[in-house]
């Protein structure tokens, strides 16, 4: 069997996290690899994602670094095994690895917590403000390329309504006030905000303009992605270049702190049992309804 080229996150991130177990456990690559029976050179592909491990190999190793974690052996099994085939394979040749790693990754996740300060977060989108959005970055693709990622997109979108992912999101007002799109598409777009928030696994929050609080010092909009064991919990940084997954453990350390204190700067969550009235209270819901006010008079709606 050939070594991978071109490996996905998972499979990245299975053998980063099998390297820094036997980093923990003091033992070198040769050590390690006697203990499983497998050759250093082989463990070495492992490590660097380039090639598969069997379970009873990986079961070894974890016996190995005197791992005692059930649920963490039995998370790297079934990282191990899966085939990472989904319904967002289809789509890789149109939206590369990088989206569909997100996807999968997304499917696999308990739990998101993504700050956005530009944009409204992808899971919550409408179809014409992503197409919108998507239109003006992809100049060159044709309606069909675009019907494609707006597709793809709406995919990943089934988590919330198909899937057992929570959503926990912290919105800048500046996304809420943006011109990226037309008026009537972001009244729509805002109005399909406060019916997501009508989800149970559906948690809102807008930091407004007016907020104290000093953004963290790694500004780009991010998403915290938790598994059901803490130590695989994943960080996806929106960024053009450079790797956009992060998993050390002082990185997860902390991103979780920054969303936790934007959290805390943020206006009240929007409340579903509120949103059927219009009320001036100084929270996410009032402060919606208000930029929903201004659109309407600015399009005559």
């Amino acid at each position: 069997m050939g070594l991978r080229s071109n490996p996905t996150q998972r499979q990245r991130r299975l053998g980063a996290e099998l390297r820094r177990l036997r980093l923990a456990a003091g033992l070198s690559v040769a050590e390690a690899a006697a203990a499983a029976g497998l050759g250093p050179p082989h463990l070495g592909h492992i490590e660097a994602a380039r090639t598969a491990i069997p379970e009873v190999k990986l079961r070894a190793l974890m016996a190995a670094y005197g791992c005692r974690s059930e649920s963490l052996v039995n998370a790297l099994v079934a990282m191990s095994v899966s085939s990472g085939r989904g319904w967002w394979s289809d789509y890789k040749r149109h939206v590369g690895g990088r989206g569909t790693d997100l996807a999968e990754l997304e499917a696999s996740a308990t739990s998101s917590r993504s700050f956005q300060w530009l944009y409204i977060p992808g899971l919550l989108q409408t179809p014409d403000y992503i197409r919108t959005l998507l239109a003006a970055g992809e100049r060159d693709a044709d309606e069909e390329l675009l019907d494609t990622y707006v597709e793809f997109r709406l995919g990943r979108q089934r988590v919330l309504t198909e899937g057992s992912l929570h959503l926990h999101a912290v919105i800048h007002e500046t996304a809420l006030r943006m011109r990226f799109v037309p008026g009537d598409i972001m009244r729509a777009q805002l109005e399909h905000l406060l019916r997501m928030a009508l989800l149970p696994q559906v948690r809102i929050q807008i930091l407004p303009l007016s907020a104290t609080f000093h953004p963290p010092a790694f500004s780009s909009p991010f998403v915290l992605y938790e598994a059901g064991v803490p130590e695989l919990g994943t960080v996806y940084v929106e960024q053009p270049v450079a790797s956009p997954f992060l998993s050390e453990q002082q990185h997860l350390a902390a991103f979780t702190t920054s969303f936790q204190e934007l959290a805390s700067a943020a206006l009240d969550p929007i409340d579903p049992q509120s949103l059927g009235e219009f009320h001036a209270r100084r929270d996410s819901l009032g402060l919606i309804q208000h930029v929903l006010y201004t659109l309407c008079e600015a399009t005559g709606a």
